[in-house]
């Protein structure tokens, strides 16, 4: 007789006729009955929602049911039937189990109670079995595939800007180093520094910060590009937005200004959530009440304005509003919070601003997202188009609630005489970025970019707080497990 094919249980659930014979694989997430009967959810990480087993267990042998314990895996045979029980519309009526893996309950560090998402981080090898985290890696999939679909439907040619660069796009200088040099006993020069022309690259190089740079190069020949890649930086920060290794999205465009370039990014952050809201329903109203049940015990000060869908909905319902650097310093000078001192960081035009003047803009001020343009220059990176004023540039940051500044861009600098005076103006070294330079002697044209962290768009669109959560697995200070 041929074996039954496995069936998802994705595609099990969904099912509306009853009677016949499937065949589902499978964790066990938990196990419980009576003499008579087990009840065993599984999971096999198709959905959020486990299929319930019913097991007979006069027709079980005992050794099988004995062996089934959270973490286990399993192989059902079994009839599908309607559910007597409230919670799910189908069950299955065992006729057959196989444990293909057990999981010693002494042992497997997931047992079926709440814990913590910074136990989870420690095992972080098991975590994708939590609900929570199946979820939130099911929708970066669907987030990544949305990006790609987003700029293939408009035309956008994906470039693989490289990992290893001699270049550091964002002047930070906080980069990691790519050596095979012997660091014990490194070739030196004459004057004593260690000889690079002797490492494998013969040059310094590095881990890329940004695959902007590059991006530009291939924009001024394909009209419209994008690169979706790792980044990475060197900065010893340990709070929940920091993390060592990133993902970039950044998309670069020949003939377009600021203004072209808010365009895009305002439809592209419209085209994801639309499409999270669309396709991961199941799994974002499971995080949703995830986070309802953990408002439930913060201080009323620290709760959510929105529930996560409707701050997904919050988005698509409103125009993104624009206004200049200048315009917003005025806006939060003159608000109730900087007149009262609750803002931790003073505002005054020139300085960078923080999280919570972002965030008062989009959630307190205009109730609506936020795109600012034209900061000052020196706060800037030197790539960015100058303003005729002489003290701004035409940059752009896209601000969303409960996290501030979602993306940073700019319109590009296209004037050789210009890039040329502020690389030399900010110490960059010329013989780094001759190539880049070179660029805007042949052909040059306007063109505008930005960058949307793909682990910040994550904390949006899933609501979670700690930038650790949405990646599988972070990298930060004094964290490369795994």
């Amino acid at each position: 007789m041929e074996q039954l094919r496995r069936t998802k249980i994705i595609d099990v659930l969904k099912l509306e006729s009853f009677g016949h014979q499937v065949c589902v694989k499978g964790w066990v997430r938990t196990k419980r009955g009576s003499k008579n009967v087990a009840f065993i959810a599984m999971n096999d990480g198709s959905t959020i929602h486990n299929i319930q087993v019913v097991a007979d267990r006069e027709k079980t042998e005992d050794s099988i049911l004995d062996r089934i314990h959270t973490g286990a895996s399993l192989s059902v045979v079994g009839e599908l039937t309607q559910s007597q029980g409230s919670g799910q519309n189908v069950e299955i009526i065992a006729t057959e189990i196989e444990v293909i893996g057990e999981a010693n309950p002494d042992e497997y560090p997931l047992q079926p109670k709440k814990h913590s998402l910074e136990f989870l981080r420690e095992k972080a090898h098991l975590r994708f079995r939590t609900s929570t985290f199946s979820a939130v890696f099911r929708i970066r999939h669907a987030m990544a595939f949305a990006i790609h679909e987003f700029f293939n439907n408009k035309g956008f040619v994906n470039i693989h800007s490289p990992i290893v660069t001699g270049s550091d796009a964002e002047g930070a200088g906080e980069m990691f180093q790519v050596t095979t040099l012997d660091m014990k006993n490194p070739p030196l020069t004459e004057d004593g520094k260690i000889d690079y022309k002797q490492d494998f690259f013969g040059k310094e190089t590095n881990l890329t910060v940004s695959g902007q740079l590059e991006g530009e190069l291939a924009a001024l020949a394909l009209g419209e590009i994008y690169t979706f890649g790792p980044t990475f930086r060197a900065e010893n920060s340990n709070t929940t937005r920091h993390l060592a290794e990133f993902w970039m999205i950044e998309p670069e465009m020949a003939f377009y200004d600021i203004h072209d370039n808010m365009d895009l990014a305002e439809e592209m952050l419209k085209y994801l959530v639309k499409y999270a809201l669309d396709n991961c329903l199941d799994d974002l109203k499971f995080l949703e009440n995830r986070l309802l049940e953990e408002e439930k015990v913060k201080p009323e000060a620290e709760r959510s304005d929105m529930p996560l869908i409707e701050k997904l909905q919050f988005i698509l319902d409103n125009e993104f509003i624009r206004l200049t650097y200048t315009e917003a310093v005025e806006v939060l000078r003159n608000s109730k919070p900087a007149k009262k001192g609750k803002f931790q960081y003073p505002v005054e035009w020139g300085i960078d601003l923080q999280s919570e003047h972002e965030r008062y803009l989009v959630e307190k001020h205009y109730k609506k997202p936020v795109i600012l343009i034209d900061y000052p220059r020196d706060i800037k990176a030197f790539y960015m188009k100058q303003n005729d004023d002489g003290k701004t540039v035409r940059a752009m940051d896209v601000l969303f609630p409960g996290i501030g500044e979602i993306i940073g861009g700019s319109q590009r600098e296209e004037s050789y005489e210009k890039l040329k005076a502020r690389i030399d103006e900010m110490g960059i070294a010329e013989k780094d970025m001759w190539w880049f330079l070179e660029t805007r002697k042949f052909g040059t044209v306007p063109h505008s970019g930005y960058g949307l962290g793909f682990e910040r768009l994550m904390l949006f669109v899933t609501g979670m707080g700690n930038i650790r959560d949405v990646i599988p697995f972070p990298r930060a200070p004094k964290t490369a497990e795994f």
